[in-house]
C-alpha cells in the first residue's frame, strides 16, 4: 500500500540529506566537528488509517492529519446497539 494521502495526495518526499559528524566541539575544548558522512534522507507525512464514509460504504483509508483537521474525512455514524433484556429472559 502506497504512501499517499487519500484526499491530499501527500507522500514521501526523498529530499534532504543526513549529516554524521564526529568529534568534539571546539568550544568544548576539541579541535571540531567533522562530516564522515552524507546520506539522503526521506520525510514522510503524518499519515493515519481511518474509517471513512466513501461512496455511502465504510473504508478503511489513509488520510493525512491535516485532511482530518481540514474536515475532509467523514466518519460514518457511531451505532446505536442496545441488547434486549426481555428476548432473553
Amino acid at each position: 500500500m502506497p504512501r499517499v494521502c487519500a484526499f491530499t495526495g501527500k507522500k514521501t518526499v526523498k529530499s534532504g540529506r543526513q549529516y554524521s559528524r564526529r568529534g568534539k566541539a571546539k568550544y568544548l575544548g576539541g579541535v571540531g566537528r567533522k562530516v564522515t558522512s552524507i546520506t539522503r534522507r526521506s520525510f514522510k507525512p503524518n499519515l493515519q488509517k481511518v474509517r471513512a464514509v466513501v461512496d455511502g460504504r465504510q473504508v478503511r483509508i489513509l488520510v493525512s492529519t491535516k485532511a482530518i483537521k481540514m474536515g475532509l474525512v467523514i466518519k460514518p455514524m457511531k451505532r446505536n446497539y442496545k441488547p434486549e433484556a426481555d428476548a432473553t429472559a
